[in-house]
């Protein structure tokens, strides 16, 4: 008799089945159908999916007829390496060629920018995470502020430091950079000048603590 759960050398243990994300993903799919683009099962963990730009609109509507009433967040992805490297690298190291390629995470994707949110049913006690590719030269989605009150101020960010566009909100004004500001800070080629004047703490050297130097002074004089 075989068993399932042994493992071989070549073929690692099968987890197990999640039946409660595998329906909402089925669920899902039969309400908006081919705008359901992939999804992506962590059993008995988390859920994610990803659908066409045209389907962000009724994948919200569909969630929160299927009970996912509570709108955790909503935001932009860049996918794109930043061309000015890291902000954590060391500004005394050798230049290295930057990283071009686009990987765009758990679900895939087709373009550099993407947006997504997360939703949660309070009964079922169980999130996912949506996200759908927007446009790289005309990056707009429909909105869900009017499908979920909290939407409102978060695709307001979105579009602020995005660039991000959402048909259908009622007003997308700034809301921490003055009107007249240019680019979108929170895109990755969006140059980052106090991090070219001043390099990351995190990289500067640190002095050691009083102790530390009390012990290597004590263990100087030990061996004298």
């Amino acid at each position: 008799m075989s068993d399932d759960t042994t493992t071989t050398e070549d073929a690692p243990a099968a987890l197990p089945g999640d039946g409660l994300r595998e329906g909402i993903v089925d669920d899902l799919r039969a309400r908006i159908g081919d705008a359901l683009v992939d999804s992506h099962i962590a059993p008995n963990d988390d859920v994610w999916v990803r659908v066409t730009t045209a389907g962000w609109r009724p994948a919200g509507e569909a969630l929160k007829a299927a009970g996912f009433t509570y709108f955790c967040f909503l935001s932009g992805i860049d996918w794109m390496p930043s061309p000015y490297g890291k902000g954590e690298d060391d500004p005394d190291a050798e230049p290295v060629e930057p990283d071009t390629e686009i990987r765009q995470g758990v679900t895939g994707g087709e373009t550099r920018l993407q947006v997504f949110a997360r939703v949660t049913d309070l009964e079922r006690h169980v999130g996912i995470t949506i996200k759908a590719d927007v446009d790289d030269d005309a990056p707009v989605v429909d909105s869900w502020s009017s499908l979920y009150a909290g939407a409102n101020w978060h695709e307001r960010e979105c579009h602020e430091m995005f660039g991000i566009g959402f048909n259908g909100h009622p007003d997308l004004r700034n809301m921490y950079l003055p009107t007249e500001f240019e680019g979108y800070p929170l895109r990755k080629d969006f140059p980052l000048l106090a991090r070219m004047v001043k390099p990351w703490p995190g990289i500067v050297d640190v002095e050691p603590m009083p102790a530390q130097d009390d012990e290597d002074a004590g263990a100087e004089g030990d061996s004298s």
